[in-house]
Formats: C-alpha cells, sequence, structure tokens
C-alpha cells in the first residue's frame, strides 16, 4: 500500500494543479448508511464518462455487449481520437472501460437507440435519464452525458452502484456480473477498489469549453472480505489542468482511502 500511494502522491506533485473537491461521499453498500458525505453530494452535474458504468449494464443487458471481449469494434475515420493511440485501434469491452474510449460508447448508444436508453436509467434511478443532448443539434446519443442534457448527483451515483454491487438493478444477473468484470481496481491495504474516472468541461454561452473549470469525478466500490463500500468523489477544477480532471480526481481519492475509512 505504502509503494502504491507514494506512486500516487508523486503523480499528484508531478502536476501541480488546482481542483476543489465538491463531494466526497462513502456509503455501505449492503446497508445503505452514509459513512462519509463531505460537501454538496446532492447537486446534480454531467456524469461524464462515469457513464460507461450504467451503459455497460445496459448494453450487456440487451445483448449489444456478450462478454468482456466481444465485440471487437475498429475505429474508423472520423471518430474522436484526441485519447490517444488506444482510441485508434480495435477495442473491446474491457478496452472500453479501461481506456474510456469514446466512440465506442457512441456505438453502443446508437445501437440501442434513445427509447431504451431512457427506459433504463429511469428504471436505475440515473439521474435526469435525459438523453435529449445539447438543445437543437439532436446529438444526445452522441454527447448527452458530456456536459450536456444528461445529469446526476453524486448520491444518484451511489444508489445506482448500490444496486449494481448488490445485484439489484432490474436486468438480468448476467448483466451487471459482466458490466462489474470489466471495471478496473487497484489495492490499497486489504481493499480492492473498483472505480472509473469522468472529466468534462462546461460550455461557456459561445458554446466554447471552459477548460479551466473541469470536472472530475471518480465513482465505484471497495471490498474489504465481506464489507462493500461504494464512494463517489466529486471535483471542479479552479485553473488548466496538465492531466484530466478525473484522472486527478482518482488519483488523489486513493491516496486519501486509508483515511477516509479508518
Amino acid at each position: 500500500m505504502r509503494i502504491l500511494v507514494a506512486l500516487i502522491t508523486a503523480t499528484i506533485l508531478s502536476f501541480p494543479a488546482r481542483a476543489d473537491t465538491i463531494c466526497t461521499l462513502i456509503l455501505d453498500a449492503s446497508t445503505a448508511d452514509v459513512l462519509v458525505e463531505d460537501g454538496d453530494c446532492r447537486s446534480r452535474v454531467t456524469p461524464a464518462s462515469t457513464f460507461k458504468v450504467p451503459l455497460a449494464v445496459m448494453a450487456y443487458d440487451a445483448g449489444v455487449l456478450t462478454d468482456a471481449h466481444d465485440p471487437v469494434m475498429a475505429f474508423q475515420a472520423g471518430d474522436p481520437d484526441w485519447g490517444g493511440t488506444n482510441w485508434t485501434r480495435d477495442t473491446d469491452p474491457e478496452d472500453w472501460m479501461r481506456f474510456s474510449v469514446l466512440w465506442y460508447s457512441q456505438r453502443i448508444t446508437h445501437a440501442m437507440g434513445q427509447q431504451a436508453l431512457t427506459r433504463h436509467a429511469l428504471a436505475f434511478g440515473y439521474g435526469n435519464a435525459d438523453f435529449s443532448g445539447d438543445p437543437g443539434f439532436d446529438n444526445g446519443l452522441d454527447r448527452a452525458w458530456i456536459a450536456s442534457s444528461l445529469q446526476i448527483s453524486p448520491f444518484e451515483q451511489a444508489a445506482f452502484l448500490c444496486g449494481l454491487v448488490l445485484d439489484e438493478l432490474p436486468v438480468s444477473s448476467q448483466a451487471m456480473q459482466n458490466a462489474r468484470g470489466i471495471m478496473q481496481s487497484w489495492q490499497i491495504g486489504n481493499w480492492l477498489i473498483y472505480g472509473k474516472t469522468g472529466a468534462a468541461y462546461p460550455r461557456r454561452a459561445d458554446r466554447s469549453f471552459d477548460y479551466a473549470r473541469g470536472w472530475g469525478w471518480f465513482v465505484g466500490w471497495a471490498r474489504e472480505e465481506d464489507r462493500t463500500l461504494v464512494f463517489v468523489r466529486l471535483t471542479q477544477a479552479s485553473e488548466r489542468t496538465g492531466m484530466s480532471p478525473g484522472n486527478l480526481a482518482r488519483d488523489a481519492f486513493l491516496v486519501d482511502w486509508s483515511g477516509l475509512v479508518d
């Protein structure tokens, strides 16, 4: 644990950045008891790439995804490529989640359609379940979850995650198992932590992005023997960072983890 925390701390210090923690939330998954609630955990903002977690559940339930390595989809000209080389090669569900590949999400959302996405999100209690996208642009299937119409609060994130880890969402148990199986994990002490980052930037009045005010999410759950905790960390930068706000939120949270649960 000391080595992992030291490496993460060194990474944070090498990317000097300012970000305010909006919310830190930790729940006992089995009882829904709130163990930590710090900040504004009730207001809704964009879920950004944390939406990949419910999207994976939806897609496995619908048969759009079948297992951790099927289907493999190929990058095509015109697909978003700003995620680097990991976004410009053949991608399976495990890589999609690990590298947060936007175009893979868009293939899934287009395959499912807005009605199915809305129906599932409502059944999951996933925020406002609004997949309309930017007003007047008809782009909900491409970016509703990225600083657009879909909004969710940290508490709603936590409630969804409790349903996922307890196998209580209104979908097949296999769909939930498959979605859990492609999550990244980190070992800190006796805790095995599963999580997903998310990052997005607010739009200004002229529709340009405000890169100095990026939101950063890190959401997931942690297991220690027979104990499971669900967590949510939401931050917002106060200056432009040299690293994804979501990765910064994740790294800072992992450093904080032992102190939060002690």
